[in-house]
């Protein structure tokens, strides 16, 4: 035990810098994959057919799709015509992804909303979009908070495969692989790594059952 708190102890500054990126990646990606999935999953639900196989296709497609296949794809092939950098590509291809799933997640709250409901908006002048916005969507959000709560965990634990990629981010992973690398102690280096997303990982569970309680739906 005291070679793992010595490993800890002379590279403090880069897991937390490791952790601090982490957090900063899985935000970002986050933000991306609530604003394109609640989107996706509304045309998924929209009157219009048109609309209704663009979502399908975009779930299908970043769904079907390994999430390091799609890091490659925006890392490699995007620049060519984007220029954009290790921290852009590793962000979107994790966002996009995962909004995929949000958009099924979301699409699934969505039933959940009585028909009735939907048909008395609409019956009081309120367009489907308004319907959307202001019934079904907030209903929807808060049926399917636990769903959410796991895609989020494994959004953390999907990070690390951007610091494992050629972006080279140097998230908790690439510390713990670096810091391996330079003490020779792969159990240490990993183990402070592991506890660091497993922090994360706890951290988001406690505030989904919060907020599940808290926005539970009393009927």
């Amino acid at each position: 035990m005291g070679e793992f708190w010595e490993v800890f102890q002379r590279h403090l500054p880069e897991f937390r810098s490791g952790f601090y990126i982490t957090c900063r990646l899985v935000a970002m990606s986050f933000v991306i994959a609530m604003g394109v999935g609640t989107i996706i999953a509304a045309f998924r639900v929209a009157p219009a057919r048109a609309l209704q196989r663009i979502g399908t296709v975009y779930v299908e497609f970043f769904r079907n799709i390994p999430l390091l296949v799609l890091i490659f794809i925006f890392f490699f092939g995007f620049p060519e015509v984007f220029n954009i950098g290790p921290w852009v590509a590793g962000t979107l291809a994790l966002g996009l992804y995962t909004s995929a799933y949000i958009a099924e997640t979301l699409r699934s709250g969505v039933f959940a909303v009585g028909k009735g409901q939907i048909d008395a908006s609409l019956s009081l002048g309120f367009t489907y979009r308004q319907t959307l916005q202001k019934v079904v969507l907030p209903q929807s959000f808060r049926t399917v908070i636990p769903p959410l709560g796991n895609l989020i965990i494994a959004m953390i634990k999907n990070s690390a495969i951007l610091g494992a990629s050629a972006l080279a981010i140097p998230d908790l992973l690439k510390t713990g692989r670096i810091t391996a690398a330079l003490t020779a102690n792969a159990h240490a280096s990993f183990f402070w790594a592991a506890l660091g997303y497993l922090i994360l990982t706890v951290t988001a569970t406690f505030i989904v059952r919060h907020l599940e309680k808290r926005l539970a739906i009393r009927r």
